[in-house]
């Protein structure tokens, strides 16, 4: 049993209070990231983008477009998480090295990309996908920050239209959430309590 994996889960908090004096390297955002990527997507589609905002003029139009939220401008950075809508034409160049390497038959990969053309010729799953897949890759990015010693808050009370704007999202990027990641500062609370499994699990 991985026991620092699991006491990294039990300590990750949603922050609030960030050490302004705290900056992040390139390469250590890279890392970030790098690790981000990591996370699972439909058909290996991965389809995500992370906008890393660490400029002090960046972070400050952000953080108004966060309803003026300070931990936005106080973090070392602030991800714009976003999520694309999927696009099944890139599943060839995505899957080709796997199955370059053997571990998947060329049928296999063309069948993935037929069935998410299919699946995703509904707009209301594309956008889905696009949340999903921007959802998964933000969590592995917060689990990823706790394990350098980081702290950070997923947060959604921002204007997304305004984001998208500001920020130059593509046509077919959908801004899922803001991740501010840096140092704390005191004043953070502890994890807040969970509910109990009697009224969140079922056992089928």
């Amino acid at each position: 049993m991985d026991h620092a994996t699991i006491a990294l889960i039990e300590r990750r908090i949603s922050a609030n209070v960030f050490d302004t004096s705290h900056t992040l390297a390139d390469d250590e955002i890279e890392e970030l990231v790098r690790l981000a990527t990591r996370a699972p997507s439909a058909y290996n589609l991965q389809n995500w983008r992370f906008i890393a905002v660490r400029a002090a003029a960046s972070k400050a139009r952000l953080r108004s477009l966060a309803y003026g939220q300070a931990k936005v401008s106080d973090a070392a950075v602030t991800f714009i998480i976003c999520g694309q809508l999927p696009d099944y034409t890139t599943l060839s160049q995505r899957l080709q090295p796997f199955v370059d390497a053997g571990h998947m038959p060329a049928a296999t990969a063309s069948g993935w990309q037929e069935d998410a053309r299919t699946r995703y010729a509904d707009p209301q799953k594309a956008r889905d996908e696009a949340v999903r897949s921007a959802t998964l890759g933000a969590a592995t990015l917060i689990y990823a920050a706790e394990a350098k010693g980081l702290v950070s808050s997923p947060m959604i009370g921002f204007d997304a239209e305004g984001v998208a704007l500001q920020f130059r999202l593509e046509r077919n990027e959908v801004p899922v959430m803001l991740v501010p990641v840096g140092r704390p500062a005191p004043g953070n609370w502890p994890q807040k309590p969970r509910r109990p499994l009697s009224e969140v699990l079922h056992l089928s």
